[in-house]
């Protein structure tokens, strides 16, 4: 996270091509609904700049892993006007797109002020999350009424938004990004090439997005299921770069033969659990395996995103 300190707070080691098209994806999970999207909008406008933040690594990662030089990618900074003017004067883009819900006020009205459009893309907001807006009233009116657009995941979102002070000729539904996902010929390709390389013949399921408190499980089901299945290999990608570590530990204390992805190794046959340890590969290893267990479902997390997985046509 220190990484890349100064682009926190507007200052860019590298020129900035100004003029085009910026979206912001907070992290992993708004970065991966915002693909579709990104992809749609370098196609029809293939001469414009696109400028793709974020605020974490993950999102980072995700971000590079996707579309390479094929857009402009920076952190955005904090929600600082100093910072933000720094960055808005670089970047000069003539239209904004927010994933979700981000209401940054300083930067809302920076936008407003230069006149820039602003939408806000994907928008969803949780009963929770609006009962908590509420208590800021014409503050988070005045906010949202400096917003062009909102497109709202479905009728319930845009109705909260509209409650909140939103007109309504500014809100209108079109439903989740996410379900708009597509795995493309060449990811297909790349994945058929690996599961050649890792286990031509023998069965693959992976556990992704994994917390503190799942790692243990699905080790302890990847044990049990080798009593009937002494081939089977285990993909355990952790939600966050932090866990890598003990994820690996508890795969080395429970006996079990492991790589990790980042070593570069093919597995053996009497490999038994591959580690993911990198960063935006996680469309690519789902493409390697028969079944997928998506984290955040065991503990109190309410479940990350199962449609990368389904994207790929496997169960989850």
């Amino acid at each position: 996270y220190r990484k890349r300190w100064g682009e926190r707070y507007g200052f860019y080691r590298h020129p900035l091509k100004p003029g085009g098209i910026m979206l912001h994806s907070v992290s992993v999970g708004e970065t991966l609904a915002a693909i579709p999207l990104v992809r749609a909008l370098r196609h029809r406008y293939p001469d414009l700049p696109i400028t793709v933040t974020t605020m974490t690594p993950t999102g980072s990662e995700r971000v590079q892993s996707a579309f390479g030089k094929d857009v402009q990618h920076v952190y955005l900074p904090y929600d600082l006007p100093d910072a933000l003017n720094r960055f808005l004067n670089k970047v000069d883009p003539k239209l904004v797109l927010i994933m979700e819900t981000e209401l940054w006020p300083n930067l809302i009205a920076a936008l407003h002020k230069r006149k820039i459009p602003l939408v806000i893309a994907n928008a969803r907001l949780s009963a929770r999350s609006a009962a908590g807006y509420a208590k800021l009233g014409k503050f988070v009116r005045r906010l949202l009424r400096r917003i062009t657009l909102i497109a709202a995941q479905n009728e319930e979102d845009g109705a909260r938004f509209v409650a909140l002070g939103a007109k309504n000729n500014q809100v209108t539904v079109t439903g989740s990004l996410k379900f708009d996902i597509s795995v493309t010929p060449q990811l297909a390709a790349k994945a058929v090439t690996l599961r050649r390389q890792w286990a031509p013949h023998r069965p693959v399921w992976i556990a992704t997005s994994t917390h503190e408190g799942e790692e243990s499980v699905v080790i302890a089901a990847h044990q049990a299921l080798l009593q009937q299945f002494p081939n089977l290999l285990l993909i355990l990608v952790p939600r966050h770069p932090e866990r890598f570590p003990d994820a690996i530990n508890l795969v080395r204390q429970a006996g079990l033969s492991y790589i990790t992805r980042s070593s570069g190794e093919v597995p053996s046959t009497s490999t038994q659990v591959v580690v993911g340890d990198t960063m935006g590969e996680l469309m690519l290893l789902y493409g390697i395996a028969d079944l997928a267990f998506v984290g955040g479902s065991l503990v109190e997390r309410g479940g990350h995103n199962p449609l990368e997985a389904a994207a790929h046509a496997i169960p989850v």
